[in-house]
Formats: C-alpha cells, structure tokens, sequence
C-alpha cells in the first residue's frame, strides 16, 4: 500500500536555552510492520510542558531535536497486515506515555519529551498504543484529551464508583504567587493554565460532581457558571478572595472540597489542605509555581488530621484513557468550552508563543 513518503514537522532546536521550534522535512519508512498503523493528524493541543521545554522550565532532559507535542487527534490512513483494532479511515489518538499500558510500567516513553511526538502530518504508531476517539468530537476537541482530559479524569478519581454528589475544586488559573500573607501579590504569568480544569468542569457536571473552579478574571468566571445550570457551578476570584481556601470552605458549608486538582505545586499546597473535607484528597498534576520548597508547606499534620490522602497524577494508562472516551461518548459531554484558539499548522511557532504568553483561558490547538 502506498502511502506518503515525506512529512512536514516541527522539531526543538539544540539550544542554547531558549530553544525554538523549526519546520523540516522528515521521512516515513518504505513499507509498514504487521502491527503498524499509519495516522494523518488533523490537530494538535498543547500543555504547558510544551513550551517549558522551550524555555528551560521543564524537570527533565527532553530528546534533542525532538518533534513536539503529545496529543493528537487522527485518522488512519494504512495498517500493518496483522492490525486487528484498527481499519482505515477510524478515528484515533496515541496515549501520552507509549509504554503506559497498565498502570505498573516504570520505563516512560513520553511523546513530545523522551520522543519524537506528534506535531507532524503523519507518524506510525503500533496499534496497542492507540485509543478510539469519540466520534462526535471535532478533531480540536478530540486533541484535548490525551493529556489533559486523562489527567483531569484521574484527578477527579473518575475510576472509582461513588462520584455523585462530591465538591471538586479545580484551580482554574492562579497566577498569584506569596510567600507569606505578608508579601504583596505578584502576577507570574508562567504560572496560568486552564485546560485540566476546564476539561475537569465538564466532567463535573456530567458526572454529578459539584465543581469549584477558581480565576483571576470575573468574566472568565461568568463563563464557567453560564457552562452548567443556575447553581451547578460556584466560583471564586482569587484575586478578591487572595485567602481562597476561606471561600472555599463557606461555599461548602464549613465542610471542604472533597478533590481539590492542585496544578500550582508547593507554593499552594497549603491551601489546597486548608480547602480539604475530611477524608479528602489533594491530586497534585502540575508545577506551573515552579519547584522551589522555600515555601514548601508543613503537609504531615494537615493529612493527619484530616485521614487525607494526596496523590500524585501523571496522565495516565492507556486503560484511563478508553475509559474517558467511553464516558464521553456516553454522555456526549460538551467539549467545545476547552479549545480557546486555532491556530494553523504553518504558525505553530505562534500557538506556542500565545500559550507561553498565558492569554489563553483553555487549550490552544494547531490544526493541519
């Protein structure tokens, strides 16, 4: 079977810090292997790792030269003669961490980082690292979900069986940063993200979890209220309520959030705690306030005294993934609040530059 020889794909320079993004050429193989799938990609979401990577805020040594990005949303074009899951023309996206296959794997192959990722017109993937997509997406909603919609589906503990009725809060963006109660408020705009949480608003009401979600901007908070029926959403300026974990507590009656998806890091850990039900858990999915522990928290004590739990979430397994797509399919969950702003594959520079910039409220996405 014949299929495209050349691709067109966006890899990392070497650096010096801050590295750029280059367009070149690339080549796919002669002929496919029995269990590959040949996908053309129709778009691509960005995360915050993406453009990390780019200025040299990323815990960790991403491959040089590396195709960027992690998430996709496909279609495929060719399969290996022993493809069994797939047919031509089905709609598809690669997990996050290839080798993410049941949960217990300690080797990482993580697209967009360890290797080449997805921001190229074609890639072959094999079949056991590919999920189905909702077939009722457009592309740019589907791109969202390999990395943030899993992320947001295991922060929530969506796999467990009791989700109805739960408070949620999710830290929409919290550019502000402080030391102490004592220092003035500063505006990082390193720190801002939006699409976890927004993925994890839909989710919410689709599930019967009572969200929480916070922002800097009224306008953005209206617009997260207007996603839900009178009442389903409650909101909170962290600007006008600085001590947020306070208003967090007297809209839930004194009794806490039990989730609350923590992407700040240790400069809000301890709110995070301070917001907590008892018996709650603290999911901790991002590192947008950077790693410094300066102002790392005392999290014993709260934990203790609250029988808490905090957990770590890196995406997860190929198995979270199908799950989500299920739920989505089976609730025809709205995704189109999560894709923010288009941009055409030719200018991925510029979707990268406005990500890194923070004026986006959800995800950015590049379309082919």
């Amino acid at each position: 079977m014949s299929f495209p020889r050349t691709i067109r794909a966006f890899r990392r320079t070497e650096g010096p810090d801050p590295v750029s993004l280059v367009l070149v050429t690339d080549y796919l193989p002669l002929s496919l292997k029995p269990d590959d799938v040949l996908i053309r990609n129709h778009a691509v979401s960005l995360n915050y790792r993406d453009v990390a990577m780019l200025h040299g805020k990323y815990p960790g040594s991403p491959l040089k030269r590396g195709i960027a990005a992690s998430d996709c949303a496909a279609e495929v074009i060719a399969i290996g003669s022993e493809v069994t899951k797939f047919a031509v023309g089905d709609r598809v996206a690669p997990i996050f961490d290839l080798n993410n296959l049941t949960g217990t794997e300690k080797v990482k192959a993580v697209l967009g980082g360890d290797i080449d990722g997805v921001l190229r017109e074609n890639a072959i993937f094999d079949e056991n690292v590919l999920v189905h997509l909702p077939k009722y997406l457009s592309w740019e909603e589907a791109a969202t979900i390999t990395c943030a919609g899993t992320t947001a589906w295991n922060a929530l503990d969506m796999p467990g069986s009791s989700n109805s009725g739960k408070v949620a809060l999710l830290q929409g963006k919290l550019p502000i940063i402080r030391k102490s109660k004592n220092d003035p408020l500063t505006d990082d705009k390193q720190t801002r993200t939006g699409g976890v949480s927004m993925f994890a608003l839909q989710i919410c009401l689709a599930a019967g979890i009572h969200p929480i979600i916070t922002s800097s901007s009224d306008k953005k908070l209206e617009m997260a209220r207007s996603l839900g029926p009178p009442g389903a959403v409650d909101t909170v300026n962290y600007r006008t309520h600085p001590d947020w974990e306070n208003e967090v507590m007297r809209l839930t009656s004194g009794n806490g959030a039990d989730i609350v998806i923590e992407n700040v890091g240790p400069a809000t850990i301890a709110q995070s705690l301070a917001s907590l039900a008892n018996k709650g858990t603290v999911s901790l999915i991002g590192f947008l306030g950077g790693f410094e522990t300066q102002h790392q928290p005392e999290t014993v004590v709260p934990l203790l005294m609250k029988t808490a739990k905090m957990q770590g979430i890196f995406v997860g397994s190929i198995i979270d993934q199908r799950k989500l797509c299920d739920f989505l399919e089976e609730r025809q969950v709205d995704l189109s609040p999560i894709v923010d702003q288009i941009f055409p594959f030719t200018t991925s520079n510029d979707a990268f530059d406005y990500l890194y910039t923070a004026q986006h409220q959800s995800k950015v996405v590049i379309k082919f």
